[in-house]
């Protein structure tokens, strides 16, 4: 199987799960995305700034810091505002999607996920629309 062609849309990954982040960066790449990668939130808002990624995949229980707290803080930076965040999370109780659209999260995944809809997501936010997804 050969890759698809990059797409040259850049997804900032932020997760602090060492196997959900391989199969983020893993099922990206095979789509044609490329991948940027941080396991600490703290870094992730530098990583927003110096690399201009088109979407964030933003785990919201991260260690040390909560993913909404960064979601917040790359929201308030002008230059970032624009930037979709999709909350990709276990938390899946009633109300926990509003609680992260209201920090500024543009959509919701919840874990467990499937690939194709992670897919489906990141390539709408990404200005892409949909097609074939590559597992």
């Amino acid at each position: 199987m050969t890759s698809p062609a990059p797409n040259g849309k850049k997804v900032l990954i932020v997760e602090d799960n060492a196997m959900n982040m391989k199969l983020f960066v893993d099922v990206l790449s095979v789509n044609g995305f490329t991948a940027v990668s941080t396991t600490d939130g703290a870094q992730a808002l530098s990583l927003a700034q110096k690399e201009r990624p088109d979407v964030i995949l933003m785990d919201i229980q991260l260690a040390g810091i909560d993913g909404r707290d960064v979601t917040a803080a790359i929201k308030a930076d002008p230059d970032l505002a624009s930037i979709p965040v999709i909350a990709v999370t276990a938390c899946s109780m009633k109300g926990d999607e509003d609680r992260f659209r209201a920090c500024g999260c543009a959509d919701y995944i919840a874990k467990p996920f499937s690939i194709t809809n992670l897919i489906e997501v990141v390539r709408r936010h990404a200005g892409l629309g949909s097609s074939e997804t590559k597992e």
